[in-house]
């Protein structure tokens, strides 16, 4: 198979997308803001796709299981997983928000924060635990497959996947048609993602015209503890947990590359989702793993925006000189694990959720958001890059404990990536 050129290479295109976006923002801001659109558009059209893909993949996967008990035992290693990790992510963000103090020194009266984050406050009341499981019933069957919910899609291809199990001598059509279907929906796919340079361009642009890398000078030292703790936490504690379980977090990352750049350049973690499913599948982990795995990680497993949400919640004590004794911060940590499952799949997510925590605990003024108001947009992508790493590699680790994990493939593609890239875009 004849390689590519460099410039051909999508990665290499993202990464030059991205700079130009940087430079545009930076040089002629009013320019850079109107390239929103660009950003704005690409996002849309893979939020497009990623139902059909999550649900023909999920449905396929259970679709071709003999064993339905499977299906449950892989949901609850899942979620046993998830837990773990999140709340370790959050016990992290508290240890280092302790001890490197990013907010200290700021001494900023509450009485003079100004700033609207009334929004991200309703968000934050309407994010109940109660509104969040009734939402995840969609009106009709098919109405998940034409709306951005993810769970909603979850449910409706696990009861369709099971119904296709119970009923396989007379719906073996319906199984024929869906993997016949599969084939032009990740053809799609390949074709999205050929506009991700222009996406990436795109939001780069704006984030720079609008917010101005000066916005991010005045709070510096909150963004680097962040995305030092957050880069901690994958080399460390999931290249740990990769490490045990027989890879390379290294090499993963190398292989999700286009993914990856594609998130830090939209700072949308949804971007990256229809390709990081097919090509985790191509790496050897099973069809049901993916589909089951991937779209629940996104939101039960937030491995990012759970360390930011505490560090972020002590820079706001701190620079307000607000002093949270080891109790409050307790506190803190386990409604931070409540509120961040409670506003899963909402937009914004990450804000909404240290609004939700804020809520809760009195002695932190929500106010205090507008502080980081400026510079979240900054953290973002750090955020989405964080989460869909931990995504990848809980899929990667719940394959192998199923016994669902072609360990071969999984290291010639790790060893091999750009074979693999190729044969993905035949």
């Amino acid at each position: 198979m004849k390689s590519k050129k460099l410039y051909q290479q999508l990665y290499v295109q993202v990464v030059i997308a991205i700079i130009a976006g940087i430079l545009l923002g930076k040089f002629y801001p009013e320019i850079g803001e109107k390239m929103k659109p660009l950003g704005d558009g690409f996002i849309k059209l893979v939020k497009m796709i990623i139902a059909p893909v999550i649900f023909i993949t999920l449905t396929l996967g259970i679709a071709h299981m003999t064993d339905l008990k499977k299906v449950g035992r892989i949901a609850a290693k899942a979620m046993i997983y998830f837990l773990t990790f999140s709340t370790l992510a959050l016990i992290i963000g508290l240890i280092v928000g302790n001890v490197i103090q990013p907010g200290h020194g700021l001494n900023i009266e509450p009485s003079t924060l100004s700033g609207d984050v009334s929004q991200y406050q309703q968000k934050a009341h309407e994010s109940t635990l109660t509104g969040f499981i009734m939402n995840i019933i969609p009106e009709t069957l098919f109405s998940p497959l034409v709306g951005e919910n993810i769970l909603q899609v979850l449910l409706v291809a696990i009861l369709m996947g099971v119904a296709l199990v119970l009923t396989k001598e007379k719906s073996h059509k319906v199984t024929a048609f869906l993997q016949d279907l599969s084939t032009p929906v990740f053809k799609i796919v390949h074709m999205l993602m050929k506009l991700a340079p222009i996406g990436a361009f795109g939001a780069m642009a704006f984030t720079i015209g609008k917010y101005g890398l000066h916005s991010v000078l005045n709070l510096i030292f909150l963004v680097g503890t962040f995305y030092i703790t957050s880069a901690l936490f994958v080399v460390l504690v999931l290249g740990a947990v990769a490490w045990y379980n027989g890879f390379n977090i290294f090499k993963l990352m190398y292989f999700l590359k286009e993914e990856l750049l594609l998130v830090l350049g939209t700072s949308s973690s949804e971007s990256a989702l229809p390709g990081i499913m097919e090509k985790l599948e191509k790496a050897g982990c099973s069809k049901t793993i993916v589909g089951l795995v991937v779209p629940t990680g996104y939101s039960f497993n937030l491995d990012g925006t759970n360390i930011y949400m505490t560090l972020a919640s002590l820079f706001i004590a701190q620079a307000l000189n607000i002093h949270l004794p080891i109790e409050k911060q307790i506190m803190l940590l386990l409604v931070a694990m409540l509120s961040s499952k409670g506003a899963a799949g909402v937009t914004g997510a990450g804000f909404v959720t240290l609004a939700a925590t804020l809520a809760v605990v009195p002695e932190i003024p929500i106010a205090g958001m507008t502080l980081i108001l400026g510079i979240d947009k900054f953290m973002s992508e750090c955020r989405a890059l964080t989460n869909v790493i931990g995504n990848s590699v809980a899929t990667v680790v719940v394959a192998n404990w199923e016994k669902q994990l072609d360990k071969k493939q999984l290291q010639y593609c790790l060893d091999y990536p750009n074979d693999v890239e190729k044969k993905l875009e035949v």
